[in-house]
């Protein structure tokens, strides 16, 4: 409505991440690398957009880790301020820490959703509705996986069912896609002293209590990076133009890929494009990187190495005549020269691979 308040936002990240391991092992999953840039910068740069400034991140694993990252975020345009649980609350108990600093109209994001819905829109949809609670709904193929939401022919909650077993029957391809719109006085509902899922419990108290409640379908891109399979596919969504890159990756743009400063590139090294390459990356003679490539800070690509549809964490270091082919490296590697690493491959930061070796699924 005009004039409303904007709403502010709780991003829910107190999870350990373990679905991501092992690169979650050695860092906490708000901030784990998309394009070179912390993953959790991504969600703020879409509340900014849709004028949400005031961000509280209810964390509880490796809180220094984001601190380190991104401290306030003032630099990307809002206030980000943290709620540390002393023991994990569950996704309903998160929120409700966070209730103290929300009033109005409160988004909350599941810490691992990657997306560019059209939140303006949303909050639209929740005021014209006389709702109180809004749950943002994507379409998809196999929804065995996820939350589904049934709605009634109002758009109104209706029944909410976590992921089905195998023998149920799927009545609907609506899920749950993590990303709500409350009244900040329907939190103060959520028990404050036990874990409570937003979803198992607090979602279906509303239906039973009628509260009036919504699910709002709309087209928009949608992964949940929560897997290491998701995070480098959401990353190739990002460099192919599947998904809107709402936070370019540093360094300048040149001929459909992105170079940051420092480094160096031999005269016969290539770059395919889409690529990004980070501060201080050193491209040895006929090695080529891309399409679809992803080398982090301070990485170096050895003399005839190949690195494809790979997305690398900082320093790096492959092999003269190495080979990556869709896999995830994290920080500080070692690629032995003429080592293979194929598709599905994700090693842990630190990991150090012999000359020679072949790693493939």
């Amino acid at each position: 409505m005009a004039g409303e308040r904007p709403a502010q936002a709780v991003i829910l990240a107190g999870g350990q991440g373990t679905r991501l391991r092992p690169l979650t092992l050695a860092r906490a999953k708000p901030v784990v690398p998309l394009l070179n840039r912390p993953f959790l910068a991504f969600q703020l740069a879409l509340l900014r957009e849709h004028g949400v400034t005031d961000v509280i991140l209810a964390c509880s694993y490796r809180v220094d880790d984001v601190r380190a990252a991104l401290g306030d975020a003032s630099q990307l345009g809002v206030r980000l301020r943290y709620v540390v649980e002393k023991e994990p609350l569950g996704t309903g108990g998160g929120v409700r820490n966070a209730a103290d600093l929300v009033a109005g109209t409160v988004f909350v994001f599941n810490g691992d959703v990657l997306t560019d819905v059209d939140l303006s829109a949303m909050q639209r949809f929740h005021a014209e509705r006389g709702s109180r609670a809004t749950i943002f709904l994507t379409r998809v193929t196999d929804p065995r996986q996820y939350g589904l939401v049934e709605l009634d022919a109002d758009s109104r909650l209706a029944r909410f069912r976590e992921k089905p077993a195998a023998t149920e029957t799927i009545t609907t391809d609506t899920v749950n896609a993590g990303v709500y719109l409350l009244d900040a006085a329907l939190i103060r509902r959520i028990p404050g002293d036990r874990p409570v899922s937003i979803e198992r419990e607090f979602f279906p108290a509303l239906i039973a209590d009628r509260v009036p409640s919504y699910g709002w379908c709309a087209p928009a891109y949608w992964r949940d990076i929560g897997s290491p399979a998701a995070y480098r596919e959401a990353q190739m969504d990002l460099l192919e133009g599947r998904a809107r890159m709402l936070l370019s990756p540093a360094g300048a743009w040149d001929g459909g890929s992105w170079r940051a400063a420092g480094g160096s590139v031999a005269s016969d090294a290539r770059v395919v494009p889409p690529a990004v390459l980070g501060a201080r990356v050193t491209l040895h003679p006929r090695c080529q990187v891309g399409p679809a490539a992803v080398i982090g800070d301070g990485s170096t690509i050895g003399p005839d190495a190949r690195v494809e549809g790979a997305v690398l964490w900082e320093r790096v270091e492959v092999g003269a005549g190495a080979v990556l082919r869709e896999c995830v490296i994290g920080a500080d590697v070692k690629i032995g020269t003429h080592a293979r690493v194929g598709p599905g491959i994700v090693l842990e930061s630190g990991a150090v691979i012999p000359e020679r070796a072949t790693l493939a699924r």
